[in-house]
């Protein structure tokens, strides 16, 4: 799997584990288990039918922590940069979060919050973009200070050879 899989994963999985979480402790899951009980003949106030399927909800969310965990600790090993695995896991997240509220729980997200996610993506992405530049003009500078100092001491990045002249390896070998 590439880290771009990885990162889109761990964002749904975060997204499930919200879900789970909500579902543990909502009004929701207290209708749902009085269906629940309904179809086995039992009350529908059952406690003990409302205490199951709230602890199936809860390992669940335990489960798609750990998922969520797994997948992100994997594809930022993989990755380029913790920032970039960093946005597509949030993005991901967010979007998905926003798919489940309105599946769920009927919820109708506003227009500010699509506002809010688009700036948080859009954040990100500059960010991203930041780091990316940052990385580049840092590695410029360690290849232009490598080759100033080979120069100073006499020697060139192309000519660069062990044959002892070097003051470190000189040093190491007296």
């Amino acid at each position: 799997m590439s880290w771009l899989h990885l990162a889109v994963g761990s964002g749904i999985a975060a997204a499930f584990n919200g879900l789970f979480a909500k579902l543990t402790t909502t009004v929701l899951t207290t209708s749902l288990s009085s269906s629940i009980a309904r179809l086995f003949s039992l009350p529908d106030d059952s406690k003990a039918v409302e205490f199951v399927v709230r602890g199936i909800f809860f390992g669940l969310n335990l489960l798609f922590n750990a998922i969520m965990w797994g997948l992100f600790t994997a594809a930022l090993a993989k990755g380029p940069t913790a920032t970039k695995v960093s946005i597509v896991n949030t993005s991901a997240n967010f979007m998905t979060t926003a798919l489940l509220g309105w599946a769920v729980f009927t919820e109708s997200l506003p227009p500010t919050w699509w506002l809010g996610a688009g700036l948080l993506v859009v954040g990100n992405v500059i960010i991203g973009r930041r780091d990316e530049e940052d990385k580049k003009d840092g590695a410029y500078r360690a290849v232009a200070t490598d080759e100033g100092e080979l120069r100073a001491r006499g020697g060139s990045a192309e000519s660069e050879s062990d044959d002892g002249n070097d003051a470190e390896e000189g040093g190491r070998q007296n």
